[in-house]
């Protein structure tokens, strides 16, 4: 059944969801990475596809940005969708000395200055995890594609125009290992309503060296991190025994 958001049948998402920010991401990974494709969502042109990876039934969608947007949509595919698993596939900055662009981060927890966890968990803090299966499986599947990765805190920030020039320091020295905009929303739409979530971001800029990627090394970074990301799925359907 549709929702205010989705115009997808009940069936018509794969039980894995690869969510970029950006819908034209999603559209660029199913024709690039996919077999089969079909378009399945086009409500505000937050384009999603289902197609297969290697014969395993995989579906992508955009989620937007900031933690709001994305919490409607894994809402939704979790609820409404039967959609069991979600991974974050998007872009981040760097505040770490030993993080440099290019590099891949996997969230292993996600910081924010949101309140939407408090809220979602009754006033108290909540630490916002990825599913560990999840994400040993995007870690190895990395160390075999010869990936550089760093795992640990993201920083989920409510403002991309943060007007406090100390937030990035601070965040160094917590030892954040990138800075976005979704993944602490993501992980906890996930744990009210039991599903499993992760994120695998590529750093696109640094934010205290002021480095960044021009537009042609941003895609070559971003294919990487699709593939660490899709042959991750079948690791991880390998360790759980799962049929396509």
């Amino acid at each position: 059944m549709a929702t205010p958001h989705i115009d997808a049948e009940r069936g018509d998402f794969a039980d894995i969801v690869l969510m970029p920010g950006d819908p034209l991401r999603a559209r660029y990974i199913a024709e690039t990475f996919l077999d089969e494709v079909r378009q399945v969502n086009r409500v505000r042109s937050m384009s999603g596809y289902t197609g297969r990876y290697k014969g395993r039934e995989i579906s992508v969608m955009g989620h937007g940005m900031g933690i709001p947007s994305v919490s409607i949509y894994a809402k939704e595919l979790i609820t409404e969708y039967d959609v069991g698993t979600l991974i974050r596939v998007g872009s981040c900055g760097a505040v770490r000395d030993d993080v440099a662009v290019r590099d891949v981060v996997i969230g292993l927890g996600a910081c924010t200055d949101s309140g939407v966890n408090r809220t979602r968990f009754g006033g108290m803090d909540f630490a916002a995890t990825a599913d560990f299966a999840l994400t040993r499986a995007l870690a190895d599947a990395a160390d075999d594609l010869g990936v550089t990765t760093k795992i640990g805190n993201l920083f989920s920030a409510d403002l991309f125009y943060d007007p406090r020039p100390e937030t990035a320091e601070l965040l160094r020295r917590y030892g954040i290992v990138g800075v976005e905009m979704e993944a602490a929303g993501l992980y906890g739409v996930a744990a009210e309503f039991g599903a499993r979530a992760a994120t695998v971001c590529t750093v696109s800029d640094h934010i205290l060296r002021g480095d960044s990627l021009d537009s042609t090394a941003r895609e070559r970074s971003f294919d990487d991190m699709i593939r660490i990301a899709l042959d991750a799925v079948l690791r991880d359907d390998a360790a759980r025994e799962v049929t396509p």
